[in-house]
């Protein structure tokens, strides 16, 4: 990705099927977790989403990929969960809400 693409802000796709499933599942307080957390995404740059401590971005490479991607990432959604997801362009495509750190890694 060039400079100018990483000086975007950050678009979010939340329509993945599992990560509405996993969205809707959680309690009212980790819902609202997670709203506050892609609100602060859609306010930030990419350089800023790579740099920022709390929401860790990190590439996955125990996952398999789904066809098409060519790397899947985790970031901290709430203080308890890890989100996984995938860059394309601006957008940062949402795969899932994990219910533990292990289970985002494919560990268990």
């Amino acid at each position: 990705m060039n400079n100018e693409q990483n000086e975007k802000r950050v678009r979010l796709d939340l329509n993945n099927e599992v990560f509405q499933e996993n969205l809707l599942g959680l309690d009212k307080a980790e819902s609202g977790r997670v709203l506050n957390t892609l609100r602060k995404l859609r306010q930030m740059t990419w350089v800023q989403v790579y740099r920022d401590p709390g929401l860790k971005w990190e590439k996955i490479d125990s996952v398999k990929l789904p066809q098409g991607v060519s790397a899947i990432y985790s970031l901290r959604i709430t203080q308890s969960r890890r989100a996984t997801a995938y860059r394309e362009a601006d957008f940062i495509r949402f795969l899932t809400v994990q219910p533990d750190h292990d289970s985002t890694y494919g560990k268990k």
